[in-house]
């Protein structure tokens, strides 16, 4: 009786274990390779004020983008609201394995104890997750096609690109089916259900607590909604994914590295590729995993090593660290506020 929690903790510590070694190799090992620290520091130190003003404005327009999609899914979500929403999940998706999946569990939590009903949750926390997901295995696609025309290849971007294609065609294939019909709806979900078994099942997990009525119940509830408000929602979730981008370019220039170095088409492919290997929970928030997968491919396009190397450690610096702080302000304030001090009601 006692073997299975034992086989669990010991796989839990060997994978805590790999994980804490990807992210020492990275930070001790392969990133001082490539560039010493000290060469790196002396090129953060010729920043100008000018040029920390512009890494401070993109991010701080980075942060506010995070509000809007959730906005939307739930109208009557104020701004300040939204922030703490997602600058607490998010910093949960960050600091905790499983990283979506916690981020969305986190997300949950709090509209509940917010005191939204649990058919707005699931819909608004579905469809920002998955308008999330989708637009990350848009990326790549979009990137080999920019790439070609500026007459440049990247293998592995290219198995990326090839990778989400043939996702994408599958999810939105699928919604689009749970969308025409009840019936349709109950039969993907139940087949989608039979294969997150089947998978849990290789790793010794599952069974999902869901299936085809869930997917009935979700057509019911966003149907309608995206009828009316999908393309408003892709525009929101464009923006939030592309300041990040932002944040990532304004670096690499403050940085020298210039375009004639890693073009901004070149940068998007970088940014892009690295956005899918980050959805892989392998390090909580992709620690270790997306410096060095960055560095890589913004080397491999060009980049000094000194510059590239300082550009990834600030551009992660800024896209990680305010949402961690802000959301342990969050989660404090969302501690000390009662339920009744939130006044919604179901939309």
């Amino acid at each position: 009786m006692s073997a299975p929690p034992r086989r669990h903790l010991l796989r839990k510590l060997v994978l805590g274990a790999l994980s804490l070694g990807i992210v020492v190799a990275t930070f001790a090992y392969f990133l001082p390779t490539i560039a010493n620290y000290g060469d790196v520091w002396r090129v953060v130190k010729q920043l100008s004020w000018p040029q920390v003003a512009a890494l401070l404005a993109a991010t701080a327009l980075n942060l506010v983008t995070f509000a809007p999609p959730w906005m939307i899914v739930l109208p009557r979500l104020s701004f300040v609201r939204a922030m703490q929403l997602t600058q607490a999940s998010t910093a949960l998706s960050i600091v905790l394995p499983a990283g979506a999946a916690v981020g969305a569990a986190g997300a949950v939590g709090i509209l509940r104890h917010w005191g939204f009903a649990a058919r707005d949750t699931a819909r608004a926390v579905t469809l920002t997750s998955l308008w999330n997901q989708l637009l990350n295995l848009s990326f790549p696609i979009v990137a080999v096609f920019m790439l070609t025309i500026a007459g440049e290849q990247s293998a592995a971007l290219a198995t990326a690109a090839f990778i989400g294609v043939a996702v994408l065609g599958i999810v939105v294939g699928g919604f689009v089916l749970v969308l025409v019909s009840r019936r349709l709806a109950k039969e993907v979900g139940d087949v989608v259900a039979r294969f997150a078994n089947w998978a849990l099942g290789k790793v010794r997990r599952g069974p999902v607590s869901w299936g085809g009525s869930s997917f009935e119940r979700f057509r019911d509830d966003a149907g309608e909604f995206l009828e009316r408000r999908w393309h408003v929602l892709t525009l929101a979730s464009l923006a939030g994914s592309l300041t990040v981008f932002g944040v990532l370019v304004v670096s690499l220039r403050v940085f020298d590295v210039p375009s004639s170095q890693v073009s901004l088409v070149e940068a998007f492919a970088a940014w892009s590729l690295v956005r899918i290997i980050g959805s892989i929970p392998i390090t909580p928030g992709g620690i270790g995993v997306i410096e060095l997968g960055l560095t890589g491919a913004l080397l491999g396009f060009g980049g000094n090593n000194a510059g590239v190397v300082a550009a990834v450690l600030v551009f992660r610096f800024l896209t990680v660290v305010p949402t961690l702080l802000l959301g342990l302000l969050s989660a404090f304030t969302l501690r000390r506020r009662q339920p009744s001090d939130v006044a919604v009601t179901a939309s």
